[in-house]
């Protein structure tokens, strides 16, 4: 099976918990995602499988948009409500127009350090194993973009917000250092993410629905759940060719593309829903596969084993 399902991801699961689900309800051995999701988070988790992910390169860089809420009077060492305090309490009630005045700070290209609880990579060990075992973490300051940062409301020691962030942003590094501006500390309490790139919730399925669709032996409906391969980067556009063009692109070899003369890259169709691959323009109407995808078999749907 090929292709991108966007799963709405509960809390307390990490992202590779939810990629394990899926493997064992698709018996599917070939799923990755596309962008982690803290346990603590919800949301958007966009999944792909078999041959589609090898398009997990051209997501590296997708915007992303959450919801969350902050909380005011003390820090963790995870920086969200998953982790021990790690400075004092205080008792504070936060002013709408001065958090969002600070708000305001955050908007644009920053320097921002990321989580001693991350997956950030420390000489190939991830961050947060280092920070399990109590040893030092050396992160380094990254700059990330933070595209837009709203305070939507505030009630005593809470703020809720909405944030467009390039990729690489961490939101529980923005409470974190919102609460070092303000004095008193804070921590990020819940986060949901609600758009990678093209892909929003009205396209997210549960792993409670995908896991009946499969048990029912309903390959339809669950074929129904992933995202139509047209929609896919949209940025790229489409073209549908004839059995010989197609046939000449699966094998690896050039094809002239005339009615795409001026763009970059594009995605090449056999008929309406298979992708057989994105090409590069070389010169002229001459494109060359980047990534050429292995024809499209059966879909076979397996039941979710019992645990």
């Amino acid at each position: 099976m090929n292709g991108v399902l966007i799963v709405d991801k509960p809390s307390g699961l990490t992202s590779h918990d939810v990629v394990n689900r899926v493997r064992r309800i698709l018996d599917q051995p070939s799923v990755g995602h596309l962008g982690t999701l803290d346990p603590l988070a919800t949301g958007l988790l966009p999944l792909v499988t078999g041959s589609l992910t090898r398009l997990a390169q051209f997501y590296t860089s997708s915007e992303k948009t959450y919801e969350g809420t902050i909380r005011f009077g003390f820090a963790t060492d995870t920086y969200d409500s998953d982790g021990e305090p790690s400075s004092p309490t205080q008792t504070v009630n936060v002013v709408l127009e001065e958090l969002r005045d600070l708000a305001g700070g955050f908007v644009g290209l920053i320097d921002q350090m990321p989580p001693p609880f991350s997956a950030k990579k420390i000489k190939g060990v991830p961050a947060y194993r280092l920070a399990r075992k109590h040893k030092d973490v050396p992160l380094k300051v990254v700059k990330v973009e933070i595209k837009e940062f709203k305070i939507l409301g505030v009630e005593g020691d809470r703020a809720s917000f909405r944030a467009r962030v390039a990729s690489g942003t961490y939101m529980r590094s923005v409470a974190h250092d919102m609460g070092q501006r303000m004095g008193c500390g804070a921590h990020l309490t819940s986060l949901r993410r609600t758009a990678v790139g093209e892909f929003t919730l009205g396209d997210a399925h549960t792993l409670e629905e995908l896991s009946a669709a499969a048990r029912v032996n309903r390959p339809d409906e669950v074929e129904a759940m992933f995202i139509h391969p047209r929609r896919l980067l949209p940025q790229f556009p489409c073209v549908t060719e004839s059995d010989e063009i197609a046939a000449q692109i699966r094998n690896g070899r050039a094809a002239n593309l005339p009615e795409l003369s001026q763009a970059k890259q594009v995605k090449v169709f056999a008929g309406q829903r298979e992708l057989i691959a994105i090409a590069t323009r070389i010169a002229g109407t001459l494109f060359h596969p980047r990534i050429v995808l292995p024809a499209t078999g059966p879909m076979g749907i397996a039941k979710e084993p019992s645990p």
